[in-house]
């Protein structure tokens, strides 16, 4: 639903929000500032791609780091497709979501293999890639192609929502963000528009306290015309996360190296390395008679928490000792080559908690 304001609105001009960014815009690694982007035809897309997979659902100073380190050991798309899937999943350890990880791979395979190491420039395309929804396809087109596509990612969608002042959480409302969204995209500077608008949800549209006597839209902004900006979008109750339990079992060589063992390829932390543990669950029904070995376990101290989108984890860390005759399927790793391995920050807890590595 739009909300009305008794006095007339000007409208808000694209020109408005690009000489906003051209002094404001925010120095990424990943991006042509935009004095630059009048002498570059357009950024480089392999770039483009790798920082919009990195920045779903992760936030931009946790990924710069990460993404300087990629770019450094695989600088091309190509460099990438040819790269050990561990390797990948080890530089993005730390990073969460996983599967964007292996997706990347795969994605870079295809490009390589299909499109010569070219990115394709048309929405179809993109889409049928591996990682690359609606909204990173538009994002590809706009700033790497300089095609007018309709970026929105949650900062637009605030941005748009308090520009026309649209209450409610509905489809149709999203619809009408994105419609909106595309009547005030332009046919040129592209990739300054969809960047500047992001910058402008980022650092003066915020979700809280918003700057807006520093926003270049102030005057067509309907919701700060209704003092109501601080109350839009309007936000959903948060539901109470689910606790699940379990137990992790770290088993210790003689020479000191722990067993780790790699979590299937899909659903949650795929392809990570772990400790061997019991299934996570939600009544707490887990037992030391599911240990991976007949053991003298030697239940630690505490509890290791740790915190998914969906739920909350609680493991209790038991420990023993191995001896060489012991076969076990998995992977011996010294506590000085942990680093080495693709382990999500749920692994690093578990050793940290045994005192062991990291």
């Amino acid at each position: 639903m739009i909300i009305t304001a008794n006095k007339i609105m000007v409208k808000p001009r694209s020109k408005e929000l690009l000489d906003w960014y051209d002094n404001n815009a925010r120095v990424l690694p990943w991006r042509v500032p935009p004095p630059n982007r009048k002498e570059v035809a357009h950024s480089d897309p392999y770039l483009v791609w790798l920082s919009e997979i990195m920045l779903q659902q992760t936030v931009v100073a946790t990924v710069i780091p990460y993404f300087e380190k990629f770019i450094k050991q695989w600088p091309s798309v190509e460099i990438l497709a040819n790269a050990d899937l561990n390797s990948i999943l080890q530089a993005w350890s730390g990073l969460g979501y996983y599967a964007r990880a292996r997706n990347l791979h795969k994605c870079a395979r295809i490009i390589v293999k299909q499109y010569n190491g070219r990115f394709p420039d048309s929405e179809k395309k993109l889409l049928m890639l591996p990682g690359i929804g609606p909204y990173t396809a538009s994002a590809i087109l706009a700033i790497a192609f300089e095609k007018p596509a309709t970026v929105v990612d949650g900062n637009v969608e605030r941005v748009i929502t308090r520009l026309f002042a649209i209450s409610g959480r509905t489809p149709e409302v999203k619809s009408k963000i994105k419609s909106l969204a595309g009547e005030l995209t332009p046919k040129h500077r592209c990739g300054d528009y969809a960047q500047a608008i992001m910058d402008l949800g980022a650092t003066i549209c915020s979700p809280r306290s918003p700057k807006c006597i520093d926003c270049p839209w102030l005057a067509a902004c309907k919701a700060r015309s209704l003092s109501i900006e601080n109350n839009l979008p309007t936000r959903l109750p948060r539901k109470k996360k689910v606790v699940r339990e379990g137990l992790a079992f770290l088993i210790v060589r003689t020479d000191g190296a722990i067993l780790l063992r790699r979590r299937p390829e899909q659903g949650l932390l795929g392809g990570m390395m772990e400790v061997p543990s019991t299934n996570w669950a939600e009544n707490g029904l887990t037992h030391i008679s599911e240990a991976p070995l007949d053991l003298d376990w030697l239940e630690l101290p505490g509890k290791v928490t740790h915190t998914f989108t969906h739920f909350k984890l609680e493991l209790k860390v038991y420990k023993s000792a191995a001896s060489e005759d012991h076969q076990l399927e998995g992977l011996w790793v010294l506590p000085e080559k942990l680093k080495e391995q693709a382990l999500p920050t749920l692994t690093k807890k578990v050793i940290k908690h045994a005192n062991l590595g990291l």
